[in-house]
């Protein structure tokens, strides 16, 4: 589709100027351009028609739609004089402000044209057929008025250009009053939010110098602590393996028979001491771990051979007809760690679980997630509430209600267990629901 015309006329004395200028704006108001985009059409017309005049030649101006894309309303202005288009494309710089697109080009070396451009809002009325026959027939009706005419038209649009610029003025001028009042307000507030923020950083300040206090108080008892569990314990372990030397010493065939009840009372007496000797022990490996004195010793480690020692020594724990007792092959082989010290923590797991497994089957596995290693105890006993699951981990804290099938509890085994689970640079969980077992997860790391 090619552009539509509607109408031309041609400049040959100044007086066409003021014609002209009143026919573009009349045009653009037909074609549904807003005031002030008239205004400016008319403008660049007048102004565009001046300098072609000044030069002494006659010009030619068509006003046509172009209805591709967004419609555009377009004025083409044809000087005969050729070369002209960089000269007149500088004088007409200002001009082109006052429309969407202006261009000066050379005619093919008969002339100079200007062609400007304006887009229709996208309120304007279609461009039927029958719309640009009554665009057309108004244009033609159309009686130019006289300059005094034009001059009082131009008065007006002058007029109500100053009264909008007042308005805008005015409201420029409310708009910094409420600026500078909510600047007002916005320092008011930096200020109260800097004074609360000063008074939040003191007390934050205060916080955590009484924190660091706290912190070094805490650090000296933890350390008393240590200190007491280990004086303790090496002071407790001479006399408790006395004792169960002792008492072994009176059952032996070689000293005197006892009666019944005084081998009944003995035979208490090296239970009792052998119980104590365990619970010194696990406090004495405990302080040990919270004191930070076990440093690993890394090996490559072969999970075979581990697993088949911990299948025959703790096979005989496993006495009750109704628990299976399975140590499967691991499916990693080696891994660099603390054999000593693995070997503790997979003991300890697996001791708790048949003391606590009455049917059923106590399982020990091993396999490969990544980088790591999962070492995996899972057993069908008592099983430990969810709520519970992390408090088992704390020294001397034993699950109410639950009684040993087998040997007798601490509470150290857990706690003990998962501080060498971070010695070795893993970590230590359990999944567990009542009734239906536990499952303990080791995981470490394959090379450290």
């Amino acid at each position: 589709m090619t552009a539509l015309p509607l109408m031309s006329m041609r400049l040959r004395v100044a007086q066409d100027i003021f014609v002209v200028r009143q026919l573009g704006r009349e045009v653009a108001r037909a074609v549904g351009l807003e005031s002030q985009d008239q205004t400016r059409m008319a403008t660049a017309l007048s102004e565009v028609g001046r300098v072609l005049l000044a030069a002494g030649r006659d010009t030619d101006v068509a006003f046509t739609l172009e209805p591709h894309g967004v419609p555009t309303l377009q004025v083409s202005l044809a000087h005969p004089a050729p070369g002209e288009a960089v000269r007149l494309a500088e004088q007409l710089q200002q001009v082109g402000r006052l429309v969407d697109t202006m261009e000066v080009d050379d005619d093919g070396g008969t002339g100079t044209v200007v062609r400007m451009a304006r887009r229709l809002p996208p309120g304007a009325p279609g461009l039927t057929p029958g719309r640009m026959e009554e665009i057309r027939a108004g244009l033609a009706r159309h009686v130019p008025g006289s300059p005094l005419d034009e001059l009082a038209v131009q008065n007006q649009q002058l007029i109500a250009a100053l009264d909008e610029v007042r308005a805008q003025r005015d409201d420029l001028a409310r708009l910094n009053a409420e600026l500078e009042e909510t600047n007002r307000g916005v320092m008011a507030l930096y200020h109260q939010l800097s004074e609360e923020l000063e008074e939040t950083n003191r007390g934050v300040v205060a916080l955590y110098a009484e924190l660091d206090e706290k912190s070094v108080q805490l650090r000296a008892a933890s350390e008393a602590k240590s200190r007491f569990l280990a004086n303790v314990s090496h002071e407790l372990r001479a006399p408790v393996t006395a004792i169960i030397g002792l008492g072994r010493l009176l059952t032996d065939s070689a000293s005197d028979e006892l009666t019944d009840e005084q081998s009944r009372q003995v035979e208490l007496i090296r239970t009792s001491a052998s119980d104590l000797l365990t619970l010194v022990n696990g406090l004495l490996d405990l302080a040990k771990a919270e004191a930070g004195r076990i440093e690993p010793n890394w090996s490559d480690v072969d999970l075979k051979a581990m697993f088949g020692q911990l299948r025959g020594t703790l096979r005989p724990l496993a006495t009750r007809p109704g628990v299976e007792f399975v140590v499967e092959e691991p499916t990693v082989t080696t891994m660099r760690s603390d054999e000593v010290l693995l070997a503790q923590v997979l003991r300890n797991l697996l001791t708790n679980a048949i003391k606590f497994t009455e049917s059923g089957s106590v399982r020990l596995s091993a396999h490969p997630v990544g980088d790591d290693v999962e070492f995996v105890v899972a057993d069908t006993g008592t099983g430990i509430p969810p709520e519970l699951h992390e408090r088992i981990f704390e020294e001397f804290y034993q699950v109410p209600g639950s009684r040993p099938v087998s040997g007798k509890g601490t509470g150290l085994g857990l706690p003990y267990a998962r501080r060498l689970a971070g010695v070795l640079g893993g970590g230590l969980r359990v999944d567990s629901t009542p009734g239906e077992g536990s499952t303990f997860t080791l995981r470490l790391p394959v090379a450290s």
